[in-house]
Formats: C-alpha cells, sequence, structure tokens
C-alpha cells in the first residue's frame, strides 16, 4: 500500500468512526402528516444517563432547504443531554407561520412521549441555527401565544413552552432587515419574501408577527446568542436587536461575539463555544429543587 493510498483510508476511517458516533439513538421518527406531508425527527440520547434533560435542534438553510438530518448538535450527548433534531415544512410547502407551528407541535409530540425514549420533558431547551435561529426564537417568545402555537401533531393538551434558547445568528426583525438587508426579504426570490409568502416591506403586519423582537415579554425563556461580526448573510444588528429587547425587559440574556466569523461554520462548534452552549443549557434545564 502506497502512502497516499494509506492516508487516504485512515481519513476514511477517521470519517466513519465520526459519522456512526453521531448516529441518531431513534431514526426517522414521524411526527405528524401535515397537508400530506410527513414531519420526522431523529433522536440522540446520552449513553448511561437516565432521564436526561431534551434539547430540540432546529437546523437552517434559509427555511427552503436542509432537513432534520442536518444536525449541528449531536455532541450534547456527550454533556448529558437528549438531542432532538427535528423538520419542518420548507417555504416551498407552506408559508409562516406553518414552519414554528411545526416546531411547536415536534416539542408537545416529544413531550407526550417522554417515558418510551426516557428524557425529561419538563426541562427543554431548544438550539438553533440561522433560519433554525429565528424560529428556535419564536418558541423561546411565544409561549402561552394561541395564533402562534397551531395543530401540527396533535397532542394539544402538552405544552410547547421552553425553558433556554440557543440563537445562532438567526434573524429577529424582518422589518429591520427589509430596510438595511432588502435583497433578502423583498425579491420574489428571496428567503424571506417566500417565508411570507410576499415582501416583508409591503406586509408589515406579517412580518412584524413573523419577528422574534415583537414577541418578547418577561415571561420568556433565557437566551444565549453566537453571532459572528463579519457575517454578511444574517447581519449582527439582529442579534443586537433581539438583545437590546430581552435587556429592555430585564430578561436573562447574553451574547458570545465570534471574532471574525462569518455566517456558520465549523469555529462556531470548535470546543470554546461548544462548553458555552452546555453550560448555559445545563444552567437553565437544571432539575429544580424539591
Amino acid at each position: 500500500m502506497n502512502a497516499r493510498w494509506g492516508s487516504l483510508c485512515l481519513a476514511l476511517s477517521l470519517c466513519e468512526l465520526v459519522t456512526n458516533a453521531a448516529l441518531p439513538t431513534v431514526a426517522d421518527r414521524r411526527v405528524a402528516t401535515v397537508d400530506g406531508r410527513e414531519l420526522r425527527l431523529d433522536l440522540y440520547l446520552p449513553a448511561g444517563i437516565t432521564n436526561p434533560p431534551l434539547v430540540l435542534f432546529i437546523h437552517g438553510g434559509g427555511w427552503r432547504k436542509n432537513s432534520y438530518k442536518n444536525c449541528h448538535t449531536p455532541w450534547l450527548t456527550e454533556h448529558g443531554f437528549a438531542v432532538a433534531s427535528i423538520g419542518y415544512r420548507l417555504s416551498n410547502q407552506a408559508v409562516f407561520p406553518a414552519q414554528l407551528h411545526d416546531c411547536k407541535g415536534a416539542l408537545r409530540w416529544l413531550r407526550a412521549h417522554a417515558d418510551k425514549f426516557g428524557y425529561d420533558a419538563t426541562r427543554v431547551g431548544v438550539v438553533g441555527t440561522s433560519a433554525g435561529g429565528h424560529l428556535a426564537l419564536m418558541m423561546g417568545v411565544t409561549g402561552g401565544e394561541s395564533s402562534m402555537e397551531g395543530k401540527t401533531g396533535g397532542h394539544l393538551d402538552r405544552s410547547s413552552r421552553v425553558a433556554a434558547v440557543v440563537d445562532f445568528y438567526g434573524p429577529s426583525d424582518f422589518l429591520l432587515r427589509s430596510r438595511n438587508q432588502p435583497r433578502k426579504t423583498e425579491p420574489a426570490d428571496s428567503p424571506v419574501h417566500l417565508l411570507l409568502g410576499g415582501p416583508a416591506g409591503k406586509m408589515p403586519d406579517l412580518a412584524r408577527a413573523a419577528s422574534p423582537a415583537f414577541h418578547v415579554t418577561p415571561d420568556d425563556a433565557p437566551l444565549l446568542i453566537l453571532h459572528g461580526d463579519k457575517d454578511t448573510t444574517v447581519k449582527p444588528d439582529q442579534s443586537e436587536r433581539i438583545l437590546a429587547e430581552y435587556r429592555r425587559h430585564r430578561l436573562p440574556v447574553e451574547i458570545e461575539i465570534v471574532h471574525g466569523g462569518r455566517h456558520g461554520g465549523e469555529v462556531y462548534f470548535s470546543d470554546p463555544y461548544r462548553r458555552r452552549v452546555a453550560s448555559f443549557l445545563r444552567r437553565h434545564l437544571a432539575p429544580v429543587a424539591p
């Protein structure tokens, strides 16, 4: 075997080890069927831990691509969390608030099946990247808003509230974005236009309803934000906007500026940021003392 072939085999073996380590414990579980479309999730459970807290992961992709298979946080199992990577209808399948309804429906389903899978559904956080960060924020700030609940998957007797939110570079104010980043919100092929079913600047009521910054109230979930100062896809002012609202309402909020960080990339999931996320979730999802 020549050196080049040996190096390739070693790389493939390492890749296989990483892939196998990230395999879900429960794969492709159907949560609901909506308009003929199945919504599914993957569940990752930590080894040797009884009744761990649960973290939902919501994928990005501009609300129009990717799936629950693009989970960035199975490593949270190493910190003692169960992780459910959930799917939702994309913008070519349905417009807002369908995506939020699907995420809340997945959480209700997970709560209804907690005893079967062995996680603690009373301690639930949510993590999202980019468009998934937006949906994670919406889950954190719309608890108790009946218009945002939907009926996806049933189990309407279960709560869709979360106890902690981690937002990786998600947008929080579509009206602000329509003014300073209109190419992302106004053209017919732009991600926000596709999400809302029209240009944000010409649909201010819907744009406001779909923007987490306009839903913040004093009982919302604690928030950790991670955003790169070189992000030109979702500008950092989107995180500054939700940060200001949280501070105005005196809510627990933290922000981690990733210096040199652009939109996405491995840097956000390097060890220092993994530890920061795990520490935040551990604090806010800790068991309540009897």
